[in-house]
């Protein structure tokens, strides 16, 4: 998986298979300490025997059981759908708490500051996030609030060099994530190894041009937008919106099968900081591109 917030965790990756045999012919998936798939002949000592113990069952314990309501996946501790879209609203919440309250208080002089701070705090607490095994909800919130910082200074910033841009890319944001889903929960993008590679390679080089593009700028070899500006940073733009759309539909994919592979409900908090990477990823490369597009209508 592209996105290292899935592709690092077991559980929202391909399954994996148990035993050498499982390995060569499609066996059971099954997670750590999970219970047997329904209908598993049970192992010899795994319910211990009968004496040692182990009282048995009578007929009334047996009706009991019968009755009472199946148990659902809140009872196993399992994750789903609902903590996902839950922890994902939070934090996108706590996200534009932050950004306007960075837009709104921060003076001009300090805003520039705000914002570096914001976007290195984010990216250290975002590499440390995506590495760990275990999401930290902690360490989640303060990737949030250190990403709420840098959107609200840099919107503040864009907003300022073309009126109007904040208000689209928000717009703009919102029609992407809903078209992704359509699409994904629809069937007409389907998820396959040939797509996940494609993804793989578009996004790493990106990066990398990204990041050559980041340091001329920085240098002083090049002025404005580096290489982006003018038409090649619109046809730039326009990728790399397109990168983050099939992102967000690889990521319904990892958490889908996060949810139907039985993860345990603490892996919601990584299901939904992945989400929000991607997101706040779509939402500045669309403040970017119509920057460009209005600095070159506008003939500044």
């Amino acid at each position: 998986m592209s996105n290292p917030v899935f592709s690092r965790s077991d559980v929202f990756g391909e399954p994996r298979r148990t035993g050498a045999a499982g390995a060569r012919r499609g066996g059971t998936a099954t997670y750590p300490n999970q219970s047997p798939a329904y209908g598993t002949p049970p192992q010899p000592g795994q319910y211990g025997r009968y004496g040692a113990g182990q009282q048995p069952v009578d007929a009334s314990d047996l009706d009991a059981m019968y009755q009472s309501p199946s148990a659902t996946t809140a009872d196993t501790r399992r994750m789903t759908y609902d903590d996902v879209i839950i922890k994902t609203g939070g934090l996108l919440a706590l996200l534009v708490v932050v950004a306007a309250a960075t837009w709104t208080l921060v003076p001009a002089p300090m805003l520039m500051l705000v914002m570096i701070a914001g976007m290195v705090g984010g990216l250290v607490l975002g590499l440390v996030n995506a590495f760990k095994k275990n999401p930290s909800p902690a360490l989640i919130l303060a990737y949030t609030v250190f990403e709420g910082a840098f959107v609200g200074g840099i919107s503040k910033v864009m907003e300022s060099m073309a009126n109007g841009v904040v208000p689209q890319a928000i717009l703009g944001t919102i029609a992407t994530f809903a078209a992704a889903l359509f699409l994904f929960k629809s069937g007409r993008v389907r998820v396959t190894p040939k797509f996940t590679r494609w993804l793989l390679i578009a996004v790493t080089g990106y990066a990398v041009f990204s990041l050559v593009n980041f340091g001329l700028v920085m240098f002083g070899v090049l002025d404005g937008w580096g290489m982006r500006n003018g038409w090649l940073g619109v046809v730039v733009g326009v990728v790399a919106v397109g990168l983050a759309a099939m992102m967000l539909i690889l990521d319904f994919d990892s958490i889908k099968r996060g949810v139907e592979g039985g993860a345990p409900a603490k892996m919601a908090w990584a299901a939904a900081f992945g989400l929000l990477v991607t997101l706040i990823w779509l939402y500045i490369e669309l403040l970017r591109l119509l920057t460009i597009l209005q600095s070159l209508f506008s003939g500044d």
